[in-house]
């Protein structure tokens, strides 16, 4: 598939495609034309790549994520050298950082709407307990 098409099963606008692809985060063989030749398995890739992204990673840090999963996937052996695993525990705290600020705002909301109009339209929308 192209680009374009890409873009239209993802919801990612082409020009952030090419980024990832330009940071090394996704690839695509091309056909005879010149045209990127995109895959089912880009679609997974591109939606994993923006979610990481979204979360907070890097784009460097996204590559490490994504060749860390791939490592576990293949079965090979899960070893890094001391600085990438400081790094990654560093990651690893921002990320619970951010996760305890997103569940406090999340919680303030759900909150909010449970006392102020239990009985409108807004009510039916699932509110997550914890």
């Amino acid at each position: 598939m192209k680009i374009g098409e890409l873009s239209a099963r993802t919801g990612i606008p082409t020009r952030m495609l090419r980024y990832y692809e330009q940071q090394g985060l996704l690839d695509a063989p091309r056909a005879g034309n010149g045209y990127r030749d995109y895959t089912d398995a880009s679609v997974e890739r591109a939606r994993r790549v923006r979610g990481l992204v979204q979360a907070g990673l890097s784009t460097r840090m996204t590559r490490v994520v994504l060749d860390i999963e791939q490592q576990c996937t293949d079965g090979l052996p899960r070893e890094c050298s001391r600085e990438l695993a400081a790094e990654l525990a560093s990651e690893l705290a921002a990320l619970e950082d951010r996760l305890a600020c997103l569940t406090k705002s999340r919680d303030a909301v759900a909150e909010y709407l449970r006392r102020v109009a239990p009985d409108r339209s807004h009510a039916d929308t699932p509110v997550p307990h914890r």
